[in-house]
Formats: C-alpha cells, sequence, structure tokens
C-alpha cells in the first residue's frame, strides 16, 4: 500500500513531462509542488526562469537556481502546474489550504494550460467537503462572514494568517457546492472579498491523479 508521501511524489515527477525547456513556467504551491519542485531540480531539465504563486514556492524555486520573475514581465505561460485540496470530475478544484488562492488563480488565469498534480484523496464527487478558503480584505472581514453564512456556510476566521497579499481568509464549512461556476462568482460580488477557492470558471485542463495502481492522466 503506498503511502500519500509515495502518491504525491508520482504526480510530481509525472508533472516533470509539461515542462517545456526555455519557457517560463508557472509553478503554484503546496506539498505536493514542494515536491514537485524537488524533482525539478534532480531532472536537469534546464528551467531558467518561472512565476511563482506564494513566497514559499518562490524560495524554493531561486533555492535550486531558478530565477523567480514577475508575472508582469511575462507574455506568454504555457504551463502552470498546481495542487488541490478537492478535484470533481468537472475538473473544479478547491484550492487556497496553503493561502495563496488569489496568486494562484492569477496565474491559472494566464497559463495556456492548467496541469492539476494531487493524491487520489482529492478527487471528489461534489465539492465542498473541504473548507472552501475566500480572500478578504481585514476591514470587510465581518461583513463577508455575514454574507457567507446567509449562503448556508458557516465561516471561520483562519487566525493568525496574512495571505502575500495582506489579506485574511475565511475557511467556509458546510457548504455542498453542487454548481461551482455559479457559487464562485456569487461569493466573488461579495464586497471585501478578493476572490475565493473556487477554481470553476477556469478548472484544470490535465489531471494528474496518484493512485494506488500509478498515475492517472485525465484531460478535460
Amino acid at each position: 500500500m503506498k503511502t500519500q508521501l509515495e502518491l504525491k511524489r508520482e504526480v510530481a515527477e509525472a508533472a516533470l513531462r509539461f515542462v517545456r525547456p526555455g519557457g517560463v513556467l508557472g509553478v503554484g504551491t503546496g506539498s505536493t509542488v514542494d515536491l514537485f519542485i524537488d524533482a525539478l531540480a534532480a531532472s536537469k531539465l534546464g528551467v531558467k526562469q518561472a512565476v511563482s504563486s506564494s513566497e514559499r514556492s518562490t524560495a524554493k524555486l531561486r533555492a535550486i537556481g531558478i530565477e523567480v520573475i514577475d508575472l508582469v514581465a511575462v507574455d506568454d505561460l504555457p504551463v502552470y502546474v498546481d495542487g488541490a485540496d478537492e478535484i470533481d470530475g468537472g475538473f473544479c478544484m478547491i484550492k487556497g489550504g496553503g493561502g495563496a488562492l488569489t496568486r494562484e488563480k492569477i496565474l491559472a488565469a494566464v497559463a495556456k494550460s492548467f496541469v492539476c498534480i494531487a493524491d487520489a484523496s482529492k478527487r471528489v464527487e461534489v465539492l465542498g467537503r473541504f473548507p472552501l478558503p475566500v480572500e478578504v480584505i481585514p476591514m470587510g472581514r465581518s461583513y463577508v462572514a455575514r454574507e457567507l453564512a446567509k449562503m448556508g456556510g458557516k465561516p471561520h476566521w483562519r487566525q493568525g494568517v496574512v495571505t502575500d497579499n495582506g489579506n485574511v481568509i475565511l475557511d467556509v464549512h458546510g457548504l455542498t457546492i453542487a454548481d461551482p461556476v455559479a457559487t464562485e462568482a456569487r461569493i466573488n460580488q461579495i464586497v471585501g472579498v478578493v476572490t475565493n477557492g473556487l477554481f470553476a470558471a477556469r478548472g484544470a485542463d490535465v489531471l494528474l491523479l496518484g493512485a494506488a495502481d500509478g498515475v492517472r492522466e485525465l484531460r478535460r
């Protein structure tokens, strides 16, 4: 029986075949992405530049000799590799457990191809078991929490956490997300919300799913 760490390492290594040497690489955030960066270091693929969704990933990329550049300087982002906290059959995701959801969403929007790397435990029929992160302007935290409660959720302030953008996160428990696209849009309309962790309007293009029988490649 493979451990979760082994499954994550296998999908991280499988993602290397989507990396285009010579191009700028988009890199996300999280434990599986950490393993992807480790695999990138060992691969000798010759990636020179990357854009990163978090200070955490930026530090790891720089440590292996990859220059991290600002997205504003990038005209073309062929591939973005990132994980997910949950992903459904339509390749809609919940992301943001690591707190980097806004920058992750920006990179996903720019990338031509979004490759999601995840172990089989992240695949679900209906999104919502994992609490939905919502990044909020600090002064709007109480108001946004009340509005989220009206939607049937139970928002909890992730205390002690400040995003790389200087904002706070509300984790919304108890939502059953039958229509991810509509829910994503509705939450984003709440004044004070920067964005939420539903990646539905722009979901993944490729899913590399780590399972007991090996890595499965699924395409939308």
